[in-house]
């Protein structure tokens, strides 16, 4: 597959850069896969399209506020983004702009200092703090937001209103759309819940190089799944009841799963690149945002219901003007 396939046309008056208040009265738009109808609703209304015994599999990792901001010893700017953990002090980072930050450069934050040890893949650094990078980000970390939003959001806002288990340097945005007000109804109607982690890493959202989609490689991300849950999710296979994952990342964890086979617990990382074709095992609905053109994300999605499907009803949302990427409107494949 060539990776034109997956392009498609947006205005960049479509990308939101800010979330609708409240969480549920987003756009929703409803795809049914099977007979190609498309459907134009507000989210709150997903009520109605679940049915007791459905489980919904929520990604229930919370957003860590990874963005720093320092200065060189000459006063450069410099905006670091911390990806990944290597021990308290050392982090793997993104550092903007990257031709600024060489080997051995001091860093020098309001209450910090960081030093550059070297460069790893893809323009990255490993930077190392002189203090616990957790107790720092409490004093000066603010919200990981994308690059296409231009304006700052509260960092609770950008978190799901479930989050748990901090890791993540980017929300699941599809499950922004949720209130508890919302989720309490859908346990009155006997939909049942699991709950899943996958840290999100910037390697969700790395634009794919290669002209031939198969060539991509994703970046590895962790993901774990307790015994409670994993019992839920193969319960509900078992019983043939819908899985219905909330966002791509519960995606991967489902199908990471379905690779490894029924087990007690999960835990590892995962580096599954989900395009076309794809046997899915334990994904029979999914919710999900508008996505990047040429972005695994939307590969992902096509798929789940069909590359020629997922980009009509994406040349239905530009027509319609649906809000996209991350603070947009949702998707719900069924």
């Amino acid at each position: 597959m060539k990776l034109e396939e997956f392009d498609y046309d947006l205005p960049e008056e479509l990308i939101a850069q800010k979330p609708v208040e409240p969480r549920d009265l987003s756009r929703l738009m409803v795809v049914h896969r099977k007979t190609g109808e498309i459907e134009h609703r507000v989210f709150r209304d997903i009520v109605e399209y679940l049915e007791p015994g459905d489980l919904l599999v929520f990604n229930v990792t919370r957003v860590i506020p990874a963005r720093l901001f320092v200065r060189k010893p000459t006063g450069a700017k410099i905006e670091i983004l911390l990806l990944e953990k290597i021990d308290a002090r050392k982090w793997k980072c993104l550092v903007k702009p990257g031709n600024k930050v060489k080997v051995g450069n001091e860093l020098l934050g309001e209450t910090f200092r960081a030093r550059c040890l070297e460069r790893a893949e893809e323009g990255s650094r490993i930077l190392e703090f002189d203090d616990d990078v957790e107790e720092i980000v409490d004093r000066e970390g603010r919200t990981p937001l994308p690059p296409y939003i231009h304006e700052e959001i509260e960092l609770e806002r950008y978190q799901t209103v479930y989050a748990k288990v901090e890791g993540s340097v980017a929300a699941p945005t599809a499950g922004l759309h949720f209130t508890r007000e919302l989720l309490d109804k859908l346990k009155t109607r006997g939909v049942e819940f699991a709950e899943v982690v996958l840290h999100v890493g910037i390697g969700t959202f790395r634009p794919i190089k290669s002209e031939n989609v198969e060539e991509h490689r994703m970046h590895s991300e962790r993901y774990f799944v307790d015994h409670k849950n994993a019992s839920r999710i193969w319960n509900a296979r078992k019983e043939g009841r819908r899985i219905v994952a909330v966002g791509t990342t519960s995606v991967r964890v489902l199908e990471t799963m379905g690779i490894e086979g029924e087990k007690t617990e999960y835990e590892g990382e995962t580096s599954l690149f989900i395009h076309p074709p794809f046997d899915f095992k334990l994904t029979d609905a999914l919710i999900t945002n508008f996505h990047l053109p040429r972005s695994t994300l939307l590969l992902l999605v096509s798929a789940f219901a069909g590359r020629d499907l997922v980009m009509r009803a994406y040349a239905e949302a530009v027509k319609k003007r649906y809000r996209f990427f991350s603070f947009g409107d949702a998707c719900f494949f069924i």
